[in-house]
């Protein structure tokens, strides 16, 4: 993990100074007037955000530090601008390589800041499973950003009702950590929990701060103290999704024409069939804990109240609503559910915690929404609590189902362009940097090649077992994890590693 930070702080200190940190920004490519106006001459490496990430931008062993970047050569017509590239690379270059590469030149006090918080998250997050926790939000922590397009952490001046986090009194654990040495803040203990308030209170807020958990962050981001199950996944419905032989029965049964849901297939899914598709496919990779928000589920997916019930008879509704599921889920599957409820309280009899979110400030609900469930009962059958959850058929891939048919680019971090296919990534909210979806786009590319994992045989839970095992078993320092997936069996400087469940 030192070394990821490492290579993260290069990389960062690198783009610095190419982007004009030294005086003179070389990432700036000349407009150029017409066909035969200048053209090109910018030098960029992967410049990263508020994410601390397994990097292929720099390489760094005992031996040597690399730095890989691209330069887009100047150019008039058809003509390079010889002497225009060799200042580039005369001047720009070396001015970055000594500026960046160089421990004498770097910020020591900043680079050993910047490792030892990257180590305390590391340590956070492993410390979880055996705390018995899923989540944990450390107090003072800044859980607002300063706008939907800027994950920077709002301040006072953006907002001056800016609220700090605080765990109330009955939730807050303390953990020690290899640097900071003990911090206290709310942990989320496995299970069911809720996550509840009124509009515009911070419900989303946490939450969205909980599904980056799973990620480290550089210091100063006001979340490195918010830490998440590295294996939860964020869940939603997706209306329009394809879906290819996923067993959905857990969810959907008693389709009508006896259609089979053990190996379901569509092209364009409807909220509630989405949604469990992407359950039951987050299951197959390993997810142990969801992250739920309402405001993106399909209603009919969540909950069928009494009344609805007594209308519409359970042998004649295919859907098996969530709450019917996410006892069983916890107890049978050991996949706790984190999640954000405003509008219906018939999951309170299920929760075994309710964090209640007023003006940003967090408050144990937990005894009076038993109270409440207690009182007024939400005619949920107590067999729909205890039913079994069911099992799911593992999905063996073929090679040929992933081959591309042309080219394959991803420009940002929301689709990639798979020759004639679109694979939108909108709703794949735990990416967090455009370099995922480009690994993401190769490793699709190498799975379609004849003779990788994807041979037929191998369930898809033991392929991203393998992947995990040649992009992170690998020695990092030595950069052949993430390269391994370049289609130029080449130096890629392009790449940041996404997450199995990102993969899948």
């Amino acid at each position: 993990i030192q070394n990821v930070a490492l290579v993260d702080f290069i990389t960062r200190a690198f783009s610095d100074v190419l982007s004009g940190g030294s005086g003179t920004d070389w990432t700036a490519a000349a407009a150029g007037g017409g066909w035969s106006g200048s053209k090109g001459g910018d030098l960029k490496i992967d410049t990263p955000g508020q994410y601390v990430l397994p990097r292929s931008s720099v390489v760094a062993t005992k031996e040597f530090v690399e730095a890989r970047m691209t330069l887009a050569l100047p150019a008039r017509g058809r003509s390079i601008e010889g002497y225009r590239a060799a200042e580039i690379v005369g001047e720009g270059l070396k001015q970055a390589v000594h500026s960046a590469l160089r421990y004498e030149a770097l910020d020591k006090a900043a680079l050993k800041a910047h490792i030892e918080a990257v180590v305390d998250q590391d340590a956070l997050r492993k410390q979880l499973d055996a705390k018995g926790l899923c989540a944990f939000v450390g107090n003072g922590s800044v859980l607002p950003r300063k706008s939907g397009v800027d994950d920077r952490p709002m301040t006072k001046a953006d907002e001056p009702n800016l609220v700090l986090f605080a765990s109330p009194a009955t939730m807050e654990v303390s953990i020690d950590l290899p640097h900071a040495g003990t911090v206290r803040g709310m942990g989320i203990k496995k299970g069911i929990s809720l996550i509840i308030g009124g509009g515009f209170h911070g419900k989303s807020t946490l939450l969205q701060a909980l599904q980056v958990g799973v990620y480290d962050k550089v210091k100063g981001d006001g979340r490195e103290l918010v830490s998440c199950d590295p294996a939860a996944v964020k869940i939603r419905a997706e209306d329009g999704r394809y879906i290819q032989r996923t067993d959905v029965s857990p969810f959907i049964n008693n389709l009508p024409f006896g259609q089979d849901t053990t190996c379901f297939s569509t092209g364009d899914a409807s909220g509630s069939t989405s949604q469990a598709a992407n359950i039951v496919e987050a299951m197959e990779a390993g997810a142990t804990t969801f992250l739920v928000d309402e405001d993106t589920c399909a209603t009919n997916f969540m909950i069928r109240d009494a009344r609805m019930q007594a209308l519409v008879a359970p042998e004649k509704e295919p859907i098996t609503a969530f709450i019917q599921k996410v006892g069983p889920l916890f107890s049978q599957k050991g996949v706790s559910t984190v999640m954000v409820i405003g509008g219906t309280g018939d999951f309170f009899e299920l929760a075994d915690t309710v964090i209640m979110m007023e003006k940003y400030a967090a408050v144990d609900m937990t005894e009076e929404a038993r109270k409440i469930a207690a009182s007024m009962p939400s005619g949920l059958p107590a067999a729909a609590r205890s039913a079994d959850f069911g099992n799911i058929r593992a999905r063996k891939i073929k090679h040929d189902g992933l081959a591309s048919t042309g080219k394959v680019s991803s420009k940002s971090m929301r689709c990639i362009l798979y020759g004639d296919t679109e694979i939108e990534l909108t709703f794949v909210e735990q990416l967090v940097e455009v370099t995922q979806a480009r690994a993401i786009a190769d490793i699709l590319q190498m799975l379609g090649d004849r003779g990788s994992f994807a041979d037929g045989k191998t369930t898809m839970a033991d392929i991203l077992t393998k992947l995990d095992k040649l992009l992170l078993d690998m020695p990092p320092a030595e950069g052949i994890g993430l390269d391994s997936v370049s289609r130029f069996k080449n130096p890629a400087g392009y790449y940041a590693l996404p997450r199995r469940f990102e993969i899948a």
